[in-house]
């Protein structure tokens, strides 16, 4: 694999809004439309829950079982690939769980955050990394600055695109040489009305560019609840289509090709092949 395979970042404005299943949609989507083998790391260092919503309570597979290599600089791609979750219907995503050793959040460095991008980066090609809400770790600022695509997800509630998107994008990312700019937005919203301002109006406060929009809804509770979010991606109505247009952006930039079989389920090519037919039998 290549050494620049992208590496795609989100961090959420707020914890607890989103980010996970959001960035994991991407993840399933792009894996599910090129067949390429992708990456999802969870750099959650105190609060990871991915494995829940999956259906797994204690994960064999997690960040902090990999500290020995990371420690001493020793992580390979086989070993990486050996501590990581196959998804069991789209075995071309793999998942290295979050910390779920609380105590040892703060024993991880720079540097062994590094080491681990790196080897992903040589491993897969694509990865795909959830970096949480907060600034205050290793894990999070070495993700922002190595990362070629950066998204931050946010709702349309003042306090989280104003107070908090201002905290990270003005006061805290650069003081790590990552500049506001280098963002994209992506756009949270939930199933029940909340208020809040309209999308574009977040757009422009945080002057930024959208990158799409993760509709959450009560029957994606519903499944996470039961661990069976993968379910809801397949099957549900709404989860078969979410993040699917971030996900086409992202392919589109790094020229990720769909296979052929995804592009003839797509509607708008079964319109064409409709259209050509009825152009040929007039």
């Amino acid at each position: 694999m290549s050494e620049a395979a992208p590496l795609i970042a989100f961090i959420g404005t707020t914890p607890n809004i989103g980010t996970t299943v959001a960035a994991f949609a991407a993840a399933y989507r792009i894996a599910e439309q090129s067949k390429l083998p992708v990456a999802y790391l969870c750099l959650h260092l105190k609060s990871s829950k991915l494995h829940r919503y999956l259906g797994l309570d204690e994960p064999e597979q997690t960040l902090d079982k990999l500290q020995p290599e990371l420690r001493a600089f020793s992580l390979t791609s086989r070993k990486l690939q050996q501590s990581m979750y196959k998804v069991q219907k789209l075995p071309q995503l793999s998942i290295l769980f979050g910390n779920l050793n609380r105590d040892q959040a703060e024993f991880y460095l720079p540097q062994h955050i590094e080491h681990l991008l790196s080897v992903a980066r040589q491993t897969f090609s694509v990865i795909i990394v959830d970096a949480g809400a907060y600034w205050d770790n290793a894990a999070t600022i070495c993700a922002m600055r190595q990362a070629s695509t950066k998204i931050i997800a946010t709702t349309s509630a003042l306090s989280h695109f104003q107070e908090d998107g201002k905290r990270w994008l003005i006061d805290i990312a650069p003081l790590y040489q990552v500049a506001p700019h280098e963002y994209e937005c992506l756009t949270i919203t939930y199933p029940w009305k909340n208020g809040g301002f309209q999308m574009k109006q977040v757009y422009k406060e945080m002057n930024l560019s959208p990158i799409g929009q993760f509709q959450l809804t009560e029957s994606m509770y519903y499944q996470l609840d039961r661990g069976q979010y993968e379910q809801w991606l397949q099957k549900d109505k709404l989860g078969k289509l979410a993040m699917n247009g971030s996900a086409n952006k992202i392919m589109q930039r790094y020229r990720l090709d769909k296979q052929p079989g995804v592009i003839r389920n797509q509607p708008w090519y079964r319109r064409l092949i409709m259209h050509r037919n009825g152009a040929r039998s007039s």
